[in-house]
Formats: structure tokens, sequence, C-alpha cells
């Protein structure tokens, strides 16, 4: 018997194998203890979408008063079901988690205790939520350490081996760098980088592998946490966590982000320059040439701003210099004759970096606004207490100005 009749003759003899492994299967009636359905029937069709409700001293398992289910080939996705009122739903915890219920919900007493994700910590070392009375009592809050770091530096001509991308790295992490194909790292073939307080270590340089001379580096040094490779000039200026008393944090005292303030303490070229084959270096407004290697250029940005685009231009072989970056500004102003902040005392123009906190004091004494730059726009608390013994703690930033 040929293989071809022999598979025709299994064909005849279970027509309903092939059929029954490619069907959907339909959802049976599912009304949950304590509540109801709309529609209600015996059965419901594959990929059905059901509504259900609960009696009086029951809620559904999952956020809101009414909830639904959708049929997934046999089976209720998720299962509905009602639990008393007093008990409580899963809560969702950014950049945390916790061990999750067997049952899907949380009886009224019952606790979980928060674990943070690497990079992060608990805020004011909270750790635990109680379920109370159908809600969640002190919800933990797991914020960004200041020991942690941010983006790797980019290093042109390299790449991170045996990691993806994640937007924290915790401190102490490591990680690997190679060089592309036709390049080699100075003195190694790979090199690592370390997150250390919030900065990571200098990173490698890869080197052209034949023709010598063209080399590109993986920068100055530290980057500060948050991809910022320039700085804090630090003319006068008290952020939050710095030492003194004072309240205010004054950034008008000989700070001009439109130009001033770009000492970067790195040495090397910091203005115009000429090559012998490309000609004067490219001119990028509120920006630097920190470093001079060979026929290759690194640019820095002024403490304001931030660079977009590659650090390095190199001198190509027709003459020209290949693209240049671009320095964006990145910072708030507190105008005293515009701001919409009622109560406080400014005296000049204030220039707030992105992300940076400062406390601006308010009219009666030991009490301040403070106030954060996010995304070029001013958000602040009401007038409230820096000082632990104070009653009026300064909430979470607001408004925005």
């Amino acid at each position: 018997m040929s293989v071809g009749y022999l598979g025709f003759v299994l064909l005849l003899w279970f027509p309903g194998v092939l059929h029954a492994h490619n069907e959907t299967q339909n959802c049976t009636a599912s009304s949950p203890s304590g509540g109801y359905v709309v529609p209600e029937q015996k059965t419901y069709l594959h990929e059905t979408t059901l509504t259900y409700a609960c009696d009086n001293g029951f809620k559904p398992a999952v956020e809101g008063w009414w909830a639904t289910s959708i049929c997934q080939n046999g089976k209720w996705s998720p299962k509905p079901q009602c639990i008393d009122e007093k008990a409580c739903v899963p809560l969702t915890i950014p950049n945390g988690n916790y061990d999750a219920s067997t049952n899907g919900w949380y009886g009224e007493r019952d606790k979980i205790r928060v674990k943070c994700d690497e990079g992060y910590k608990h805020k004011d070392r909270d750790t635990t939520a109680q379920c109370i009375n159908g809600t969640w009592s002190s919800v933990p809050i797991c914020e960004r350490s200041t020991e942690s770091c941010g983006d790797p530096p980019k290093i042109p001509h390299a790449v991170i081996i045996g990691k993806g991308y994640q937007e924290v790295f915790a401190a102490s992490s490591k990680l690997q760098y190679n060089c592309k194909d036709g390049y080699s790292a100075e003195g190694a073939e790979t090199k690592e980088i370390f997150c250390i307080s919030g900065n990571w270590t200098e990173g490698l340089t890869c080197k052209v592998g034949s023709g010598g001379g063209h080399t590109t580096s993986a920068g100055s040094g530290i980057q500060p946490a948050g991809g910022d490779r320039r700085p804090d000039t630090g003319h006068g200026r008290s952020t939050e966590g710095g030492t003194g008393g004072g309240h205010t944090t004054s950034a008008g005292s000989g700070i001009q982000p439109a130009g001033g303030g770009s000492s970067t303490g790195h040495g090397g070229a910091t203005g115009g320059g000429t090559d012998a084959n490309c000609g004067d270096y490219p001119s990028v407004p509120n920006g630097d040439v920190v470093q001079v290697s060979g026929t290759s250029l690194k640019y820095q940005c002024n403490g304001f701003y931030t660079l977009e685009g590659p650090d390095i231009v190199m001198c190509q072989s027709n003459g020209k210099w290949t693209e240049p970056p671009s320095c964006k500004a990145a910072f708030c102003v507190i105008d005293p004759a515009q701001t919409t902040m009622a109560d406080v005392i400014i005296s000049a123009v204030e220039y707030v970096k992105e992300g940076q906190k400062k406390y601006i004091p308010c009219t009666w004494n030991y009490v301040s606004r403070r106030v954060r730059c996010i995304n070029g726009r001013i958000a602040y608390t009401n007038c409230c207490s820096r000082i632990h013994h104070y009653n009026q703690r300064c909430p979470e930033e607001g408004g925005l100005d």
C-alpha cells in the first residue's frame, strides 16, 4: 500500500480529527455567586463579551461596580467573580511587585509587602499596604534611587552586549561593550562600565582597525545619571538634599542658560578651531568642542542644554565634517512678573534645569514652595516646610506655572 493511499484511508477513518483540532469551543453560562450577568443565556460563542454586576454587599473582583469577561475557547477570562465589598482587588505598583493572591483578591485586614524593582527604593521606607474596608491604606511608592543610573553612554562604533534596553540600572550594575567589525578597543577587545553613585564610569574607545588616526572616545569620564553629560555648573545654587538652611535656590546669580556657564573642567579646545583638511570646526550653539583626537572632535552642551545627535564629529576624506550635534534647551524659567504662584518671594528671574527641584521661599517664615521643572513647565506645591518637625510637610508637586 502506498503512503499516499494510506493517508487517504486514515482521513476517511478519522474525518473529525482535523476538524476538531481547529474548532474553537463555546463557553457555558457563568453567573457569579452574589451577582448577575447580561446577556443571560445557556452558552456563549468564542470571543463573546459578558457583562456582570454584583448584588448589595458584594463587588466585582476588579476595579469598578460592573465588569466584563470574554469567552476564550471554552473558558471565561477573567473569571466572573463577586467578592465581599470589604475585600480589596489587586494593586498596580509602578516599578514594584508583590506576591499575588491565589484567589485573585484580598480579604479585610490582609497585608501585602511590596518589593521595588532594581534601581528603585521605597519612598519614606513604606513597604506594606493593608486592605481596610475595601480600600488599600498607605500604598507603598517605588521611586528611583539616587544611587541608580540612567541610560548608559552611547559609544560611537560600539554596542552593549548581553543586556537588553532598560531605563534604570541599579547601583553596582555592570555593562560590557564590544566594538563593531573593523574597529578595536584600545587596550582590550571588550571593556566594562559600572554604575557608581548614580554615574557610569568611563567607557572604552573604539579605533579603526586600519588606516590609523581615526579614534572615537566614550567621553569625559563620568556621565551624570539621566543622560545629561554636562556637570552642574554649581554657581551658588542649593538643590534639594544640599547643605545649608536657606530656602532659596537662585539661578540668577551669574547664570544665563542662553550662553553662559560653559566651562566644563575637562580641558581641550573650548571654542572655534581649524582642521587642515576640513577647515573651521562646525559651530554648535550653546555647545563647545571639549576634546580633539586626531581628526575627530567631541562636543558637549552648556549646563542648561542637552545634546541631541552624536557627540563625535569626524573629518571625512572628502574634506567635509560629519553632521554635528545640536544642543536642546532643558530648563524652565520662573519670571516674577508672570508667575501664577502666589505668596512667594522672587526678586529676579529663576532658571531651573529639567528634573531639578528647588525651594522658593513663601512670604511667611520657615515655609517654601517646592518647584520642579517637568518637560519645560514648572510644577509646584503649596507653601510647606522642608523641615521634619514642622507639621506641613511638602507634598508632591501639583500646580503648574
